[in-house]
């Protein structure tokens, strides 16, 4: 008895000592944010390996989880988009990182991991002159040890290649373009505005030779009630299949904002989001160069006109059908069993609250005047504490739950039926978080 006593004495003794030794600032590990040091609510945080935790192991942590319903959440690895941190990692779902990329250049946004585990980027130029939020100007390939496989510049006085990147089917890839227009030009077309502006575009590239190899340009599409001397002057809500000019008002000359790009490779088709119309076009990929740029041809017969468009029946003076989207981001085609449906997130910046959608698309897609276009609401999800202003956006899981992306504060777990299951943040400004499993061809090919 008296000897158990003693050696609990000298435990005490020493862990006194211990705790006098420590300080605020050892809570700290250097290069890391004090919010993304391990928590003592974690069990895991005192244990040590045979050679003990060193400090670097220590500071691979993003952030910190919580694990709302552990049974629910799905085990994989995430790939981390922090545009706020320049920063590009995977983590598992205890926000371990492991594996991280030594960036050459700030992002755009978007940067997506590929089956052979390079990334696909659309990176910051060198010396942007265009450089409203999301610009970019540099697609990059970028192997697992960082180098730069494959470097193409979009970016000058008059264009610069902004925030997505999709990899098509092809080995080719496409993007959005703002590109600038004139005031005088701007003016020749109806616009509302005596100043320069910046218009969609988007392009397809050849990696393999560099080449523009197909183009479309909202430019060819518009359609304005401000000037009737113009030639492009009619009746917007007539004309559901172009685009008006003068819906949005903004200082600076960008009119649009699109901020994500996606693709159909069943109907050749691409989806891109525009935040400002508050509305997903879809434009026929189908097109020749000429047909994208013209009002007929293509699969659909109306060349580079909007095949569909849905969100904001407002932006085509439609008064049917309800408005969903208030500014959006991150149009996603689901595939296999819920093929026809897309996954958006809408930011509902006035409302100051937050919806992620998953939505049955009409089949076949119709636009037609006076009608209400909108998409049936298959899934929704939003939650009291669920706003970002910008950015985010939303996957489906292969257990079914959904993964969303809050913008301002870091990544969600929630179920079909929308229970929180897990929660991730950190101190960043997250773009899209991206989904793996631990067998997937891409964590394979990084090895690990």
């Amino acid at each position: 008895m008296i000897h158990s006593r003693t050696i609990f004495l000298h435990v005490l003794i020493c862990l006194f000592f211990l705790a006098c030794d420590s300080t605020d600032d050892d809570n700290t590990i250097e290069g890391v944010p004090a919010s993304e040091t391990p928590s003592d609510n974690n069990p895991n945080d005192n244990q040590s390996s045979d050679d003990d935790m060193s400090d670097n192991e220590e500071s691979n942590k993003a952030g910190e989880v919580e694990f709302l319903i552990p049974n629910l959440a799905y085990d994989g690895y995430i790939l981390i988009n922090d545009a706020g941190n320049d920063r590009v990692y995977i983590m598992d779902k205890e926000s371990n990182i492991i594996h991280e990329w030594d960036l050459p250049n700030d992002i755009g946004n978007d940067v997506e991991l590929l089956p052979d585990g390079r990334l696909l980027g659309i990176m910051k130029a060198d010396d942007p002159k265009i450089t409203f939020g999301g610009h970019g100007g540099k697609l990059q390939f970028l192997n697992p040890d960082s180098s730069v496989d494959w470097d193409f510049d979009y970016s000058s006085e008059d264009y610069i290649a902004h925030h997505d990147v999709e990899l098509l089917p092809n080995g080719n890839i496409i993007t959005i373009v703002w590109e600038r227009k004139t005031a005088s030009e701007a003016e020749i077309a109806g616009s509302s505005m005596d100043i320069d502006i910046f218009p969609e575009a988007i392009i397809e590239v050849n990696p393999a030779t560099d080449e523009i190899v197909w183009e479309w340009h909202a430019w060819n599409h518009l359609i304005q009630d401000f000037d009737n001397s113009k030639e492009n002057f009619g009746v917007i809500g007539e004309n559901p299949q172009l685009i008006d000019l003068n819906y949005y008002f903004d200082e600076d000359g960008d009119i649009m904002h699109a901020n994500g790009i996606e693709y159909d490779e069943i109907n050749d088709l691409i989806y891109l989001s525009v935040n400002f119309y508050h509305e997903v076009w879809v434009i026929d990929h189908s097109t020749t160069v000429e047909e994208a740029a013209s009002h007929s041809g293509g699969n659909h017969g109306v060349g580079g006109d909007l095949v569909y468009r849905f969100g904001n029946p407002k932006a085509y003076d439609n008064s049917a059908g309800e408005r969903l989207f208030r500014n959006n981001h991150h149009p996603l085609l689901l595939t296999g069993a819920d093929e026809g449906k897309i996954s958006i997130f809408t930011n509902g910046a006035e409302l100051m609250q937050s919806t992620a959608y998953e939505l049955e698309l009409p089949n076949p897609l119709s636009l037609q005047p006076n009608v209400d276009n909108e998409p049936a609401v298959h899934w929704s999800f939003t939650d009291m504490d669920l706003y970002s202003p910008k950015v985010s956006g939303l996957v489906r899981l292969p257990n079914g739950n959904r993964l969303i992306t809050e913008g301002d504060f870091g990544v969600w777990e929630v179920t079909e039926q929308g229970e929180v299951v897990w929660k991730f943040s950190s101190q960043g400004f997250f773009w899209r978080a991206y989904p793996y499993s631990k067998d997937d061809l891409a964590i394979i090919a990084l090895g690990l």
